[in-house]
């Protein structure tokens, strides 16, 4: 009897709070990556679901390629939902702030309307997820006002899209988005409190190798997903860039980085806005060293 006893409390205990609580616990908050390749569903989907499980994630930044079946797509989403994952249609280019880059939304949020269409509940996205980087396309220096405006409209454009599929519309920002301001049709104020307030989520590129760095830059930004309650992912890179050595965890390798977004993590913890982290991206990600 007091082994029946002491099991139902170790069961209780553990459901409450032991080890592998935590893991459903961690569960709550996403832990993303962008899979910007999708050839690697073609070429060897076992092995890139298995890396995607090995890594805890259950959120996937999956980019959109025409030219790939959609019968692919169906059966990566299906085994990966299986496992718990979200996945989320990527796409974007800092062209689709052109004068006529609308189109370029148009053409992505038709394909995913067919597919949603054609798909079962467990093989369709769960949200659209948009990476466009506008300061990229060349009127960004020579007409910055007139090149924020019009990225703002793409977003509500998308974001009517999106709410015509049912599904959420989350966007990729910069950090120094909270540095830029704007005064137009859509009144005025911070690009970046914008873009959160009027998406239902972000993930915020943070690209710095310490925790401290990292915490720093994205305090302005999850006060706006708090405000608004929106969420918000922090992103990190683990790509070679020729940008500094203090913008990837490339050098350092991926214990280091491990050891990091604990410390980033455990700093945000419980803080309204705040929904995770996002690791920049497979293909890096996947070579790095220990």
């Amino acid at each position: 009897m007091a082994k029946i006893v002491m099991a139902a409390v170790f069961f209780f205990s553990f459901l409450a709070g032991g080890s592998g609580m935590n893991v459903k616990a961690a569960g709550a908050e996403d832990f993303a990556t962008w899979l910007w390749n999708p050839w690697m569903m073609v070429d060897d989907e076992a092995g890139t679901l298995a890396f995607l499980e090995s890594k805890n994630v259950n959120k996937v930044y999956l980019q959109i390629d025409r030219d790939i079946p959609q019968s692919v797509y169906r059966s990566f989403i299906e085994k990966a939902s299986a496992k718990g994952m979200k996945v989320y249609a990527l796409d974007g280019a800092p062209n689709w702030v052109a004068p006529n880059g609308y189109l370029s939304l148009d053409q992505l949020v038709n394909w995913i309307k067919t597919y949603q269409n054609g798909s079962s509940p467990l093989q369709r996205f769960t949200g659209i997820h948009l990476d466009v980087e506008p300061y990229l396309y060349s009127g960004w220096s020579s007409k910055q006002a007139a090149t924020v405006k019009t990225y703002q409209a793409l977003l509500l454009k998308a974001k009517s899209s999106a709410a015509s599929l049912n599904i959420p519309l989350e966007a990729d920002l910069p950090f120094w988005f909270d540095e830029i301001s704007y005064k137009n049709t859509y009144g005025k104020g911070i690009l970046a409190e914008w873009v959160i307030a009027n998406t239902s989520g972000v993930t915020i590129m943070a690209y710095r190798d310490s925790a401290p760095m990292i915490i720093e830059l994205v305090k302005n930004e999850v006060g706006y997903a708090g405000k608004y309650n929106k969420k918000l992912v922090i992103g990190v890179e683990t790509g070679q860039t020729n940008e500094g050595n203090m913008i990837s965890f490339f050098e350092e390798g991926e214990a280091y980085l491990d050891q990091e977004l604990e410390k980033v993590k455990s700093f945000y913890a419980g803080t309204p806005g705040y929904s995770g982290i996002a690791v920049h991206h497979v293909g890096s990600w996947l070579t790095m060293k220990p």
